[in-house]
């Protein structure tokens, strides 16, 4: 079905993107292009002053090699790791690499989602793509 599709995924906090893996599988098309997106949210500035470069080169390393590991369980994928902000930088990802699905979990929602809005409300109100959203 679709030609290039994006699994954004939360590293680490007990996060299973397994379900997420298998929905993308079934929507491949046959030689499909499957990048599994990580985004480190972007520190405050201030936040940055305090942080020796060191300890951030190695944070940056840590959470390439989490998401290698998570990426590895889906074969032939590209594990992509960025910073800034994860309900935009989904949808911008998306758009500048020609994602045509991006298949994203979700939790069920609570009270402050109503209010504030999760990171796969964004995606799905604002992406020019397909999006699957899986529970």
């Amino acid at each position: 079905m679709y030609k290039h599709i994006l699994v954004p995924v939360l590293i680490g906090e007990g996060n299973e993107p397994h379900a997420a893996f298998d929905a993308a599988k079934l929507l491949a098309d046959g030689g499909a292009e499957i990048t599994v997106l990580h985004i480190m949210e972007a520190m405050p500035g201030f936040v940055n002053a305090y942080i020796e470069p060191e300890v951030m080169a190695q944070t940056k390393a840590d959470a390439r090699a989490a998401l290698a590991r998570v990426a590895a369980e889906l074969p032939g994928s590209t594990p992509v790791l960025i910073e800034g902000h994860a309900g935009r930088d989904i949808v911008d990802f998306a758009g500048k690499h020609g994602v045509d699905c991006i298949v994203i979990a979700s939790h069920r929602p609570g009270l402050s989602n109503y209010l504030i809005g999760s990171t796969a409300d964004r995606v799905v109100r604002h992406a020019q793509c397909a999006v699957h959203v899986i529970r």
